[in-house]
């Protein structure tokens, strides 16, 4: 549904009934999950072109998203990738295209403006967003691509969690501790520490000791080696025999 214009149409003398036809398929979470909705909805009525007629819908644009779609089951069926669905449970489409946005990813600064995370560009909800007016804006949302008007305006919007932007996209998002949690984080830290400390204390006083014994052999053996020395300079001296001198007769 992305890769084709939109779907949508509204015509200048029916505007009113054109918006009143789009929000009766809005998901107020997502603007992709309303692209969904719509193409399930059209699923449902047989792919009839009157159905999309009378829902001021394009028809050719649902055509071309039906098209692109069998593309991709086709990659699929070759890659031998089995083909699931969520069901119903739409959190998990709503983490996918986080895990694909996450670059594109805003947090809330004000009444329907937002800042992009990494960069702190300005941008804000389009007022054809499923996410306008919904009298919540949600903390953080990714989004497809930015339209510059009058204001930055993000297009196909989607509302995610940060614990989602942290897990998928760590190089770039981490969250912030809560007090208690940062508190037992230092408590950990410490107590860490003086164990290493510890730990370091008794490897010091092992080594220590290893080098005592060390110093304590080398001296005996010195002493031992010096004593043979001596033992051996006696022995030597005291085994020496006297010669007597010869009579000499006359």
């Amino acid at each position: 549904m992305l890769s084709v214009p939109s779907v949508f149409f509204r015509p200048k003398d029916r505007a009113e009934e054109s918006d009143a036809a789009r929000e009766k398929f809005f998901v107020p979470e997502s603007d992709h999950l309303t692209l969904l909705n719509v193409y399930q909805q059209w699923k449902a009525n047989q792919y009839r072109g009157d159905w999309c007629n009378d829902h001021f819908l394009h028809v050719k644009g649902l055509r071309k998203a039906r098209e692109v779609r069998s593309q991709l089951l086709d990659i699929l069926k070759s890659l031998h990738i089995p083909l699931t669905s969520c069901g119903m449970d739409w959190d998990v489409v709503r983490k996918a295209i986080c895990s694909a946005y996450f670059h594109n990813s805003a947090r809330l600064k004000g009444v329907g403006e937002y800042v992009n995370c990494r960069n702190g560009m300005p941008c804000h909800l389009h007022p054809s967003s499923a996410l306008y007016g919904l009298g919540y804006t949600p903390d953080y949302v990714v989004y497809h691509e930015l339209i510059l008007t009058a204001k930055e305006y993000m297009q196909c919007v989607t509302a995610v969690e940060p614990q989602w932007l942290a897990e998928l996209g760590p190089m770039f998002f981490s969250i912030k501790e809560s007090d208690t949690s940062m508190l037992d984080h230092k408590k950990k830290q410490k107590e860490e520490k003086t164990a290493m400390e510890e730990e370091m204390e008794q490897l010091r006083k092992e080594k220590a000791e290893e080098e005592r014994n060390r110093m304590e052999r080398e001296r005996d053996k010195r002493a031992s080696q010096q004593q043979q020395v001596i033992m051996a300079g006696l022995h030597q001296g005291g085994s020496s025999s006297f010669i007597r001198p010869k009579k000499m007769g006359l």
